[in-house]
Parts: structure tokens; sequence; C-alpha cells
């Protein structure tokens, strides 16, 4: 059985692709320092709790585990706290990765796949979005992603190092049999935000405009089921260590959702709509987000399988059931 060591394994992507990677028949090792990630999340390889800005902690893993390749998720995240704290997300999203990438290359491990994302690109110039979309980010933390994909063509350009980059957009729903799901304190994302409104912990959900050229005048945005996005990474992670040359892709549906349209799904696998005000936009939102995968689906075989009632109804489950067992 093959190691694979997974940076940021114990938080909501990385689990999930721990839980894929495991069925893949690989052994995932989670290496993660908790800010972010929980324990309970690592079920299905062994955790070591470290900073990947901590080279010789970083060392003695490799050594301890020896991996064939690495999954990277450990980073910095919220886009808002970026913009107050850049330096922050520099030091661990950069000067981090960069670290690991040593390590790993001390090792003589010569696979990375990179959780990058759709904030890379800024502001949408074509609809959907292929890998080759213009890259301005608006805020540091898209900007940390972008200087780590460059960093990875670097490696790969001079030393060899093969890296698959995964572009994201909304990552969304949960583990179908309910042992992890989506996460985060604090809580930033609209799916379990409307969620939580629909449990009775929040009074309603806040939609940011109303008045964009939609359908319905809200914001479209792109949600992929995150086991999907575990199988492409997955899948990434295969091509690579048959000898596959470094790639980008793009993981999104081709298609988009209205924040409207999410917040009557999430009231309708809730059984009651959700109390909802309007507010003014808010700077630096796009109207219309939405990736395209056809080179993920002619590279990897990949494409989102799993609907948006899925994505909501697995979410819903998984966020009940965490309420029903608190004490």
């Amino acid at each position: 059985m093959q190691t694979v060591l997974v940076t940021g394994g114990a938080g909501y992507v990385g689990s999930h692709c721990c839980l894929a990677l495991a069925e893949a028949g690989f052994r995932p090792v989670v290496f993660d320092d908790l800010s972010n990630g929980h324990r309970e999340h690592v079920q299905w390889g062994p955790l070591e709790v470290g900073d990947i800005r901590d080279a010789a902690r970083l060392d003695a893993v490799f050594a301890a585990y020896a991996p064939v390749a690495v999954l990277h998720f450990a980073a910095r995240i919220e886009v808002g706290e970026s913009v107050k704290n850049p330096g922050a997300f520099f030091d661990t999203n950069v000067g981090g990765t960069i670290t690991l990438i040593e390590a790993a290359r001390r090792a003589g491990v010569k696979v990375v796949v990179f959780s990058s994302t759709c904030a890379t690109f800024g502001d949408p110039v074509d609809l959907p979005m292929k890998e080759t979309h213009p890259q301005a980010p608006l805020n540091p933390y898209g900007r940390s992603k972008l200087m780590v994909e460059q960093a990875l063509a670097d490696y790969d350009r001079y030393v060899g190092l093969k890296s698959a980059v995964m572009r994201y957009f909304n990552a969304a729903g949960a583990d179908p049999q309910g042992r992890i799901g989506e996460w985060h304190e604090p809580e930033t994302h609209a799916v379990p935000l409307a969620i939580q409104v629909a449990l009775g912990q929040r009074p309603r959900f806040t939609i940011f405009g109303d008045d964009y050229d939609t359908r319905d005048g809200t914001a479209v945005r792109d949600y992929v089921h995150v086991l999907d996005l575990a199988d492409a990474h997955v899948a990434a992670l295969k091509r690579l260590l048959v000898g596959g040359s470094s790639e980008t892709y793009n993981l999104g549906t081709g298609t988009g959702t209205t924040v409207r349209e999410l917040v009557d799904g999430v009231g309708k696998v809730a059984g009651a709509p959700l109390p909802v005000e309007i507010a003014s936009r808010r700077p630096g939102d796009a109207p219309v987000l939405v990736g395209d995968h056809a080179k993920a689906r002619a590279e990897l075989g990949w494409k989102a399988s799993r609907s948006l009632d899925e994505i909501l109804s697995t979410a819903w489950r998984w966020h009940r059931g965490r309420l029903e067992q608190e004490p």
C-alpha cells in the first residue's frame, strides 16, 4: 500500500480526500496543526501534528512514513482576513509551501498535488473560466495561491518536481455516511451558513445584492460536491505517479447556482423556507463565477457527478447530526 502525506488533512476538503485516498487503496498520513482542522476528522490513517513551516518536523515525518507523494491542502483560507493580515498568508501559504516542497525533495518525493483556487483569477473575463483565463487576484489569499502555482511551475521546469494544480470553485456537501462534513470556525461559507439558519442557529440568511444581471438578480456561484473534488485529486495523483506531466485543472461544473436558488434548496431539504434579508453588494464580489472542466474531463476522466440536491442533502444531514450529538 502506497503512503501519501496529506497536509491539512484534518480540514474540510483534505479530510474528504483522505476518505477518497483510502477507498482508492492508498494510506493517507495527515500532517496538520489543527488550527482549522479537527482531530475527529482524521479517520483513515495516522495524524501527525505539525506546522508546514517547521522543516525539522517535516523531515521527521517524511523519514517515518516514506510517502510517494504529497497532497497539499494546508493553508490560511479566509479571504477577509488576508486583506487585514497579508503577511500571515504569505508566511504560511507561500513560505510554508516552499518549506514543505524542500522537505519533500530531501526525502526523494517528486509528486505534489496542490489545492489551489479560482480566487487566482480575480474578476471573470470569459465564462465559464478555463485554465488559460487571465490571473489577476483581488486579495492576498488569491495572490498567495497564485505565487505557489508559479513556484511549482519553476520546480517542474528546473528540478523535475511534478505537480497537479487543482483550482476549484465552491466546495460544498459532505460524506453521505455523515462521518465528516464542512466545519469552519468562524463560519463564512454559504451552504453551512444557510443550514445554520434552517437549524435555528442563526436568525436569517443575508443575500448580498439582488440587483445583479443574473436570472434572479443574485450572484451565481459554481458549487461542486467535496467528494467530486476528492475524486479529481486522486485521479491527478494516479496520473502523476505513472509519469504524467505537470498540469493545472479547473474543477467546476460548467453551470452555476444563484444565491437565491441555494437558499431555496436548503429550505427544501430542511422542510421550511429560510428567513432572508437583502443587503448591498459586497466590494469585489463578481456577478458570476463558473468553472470549465473540459481539461479535467479529457485528461483525468473527471466531471462533477453529484447534483446540487446531493450537495445540500448530504450537508444538511451532517450538520443536523452534529447538532443532535451536542450535549
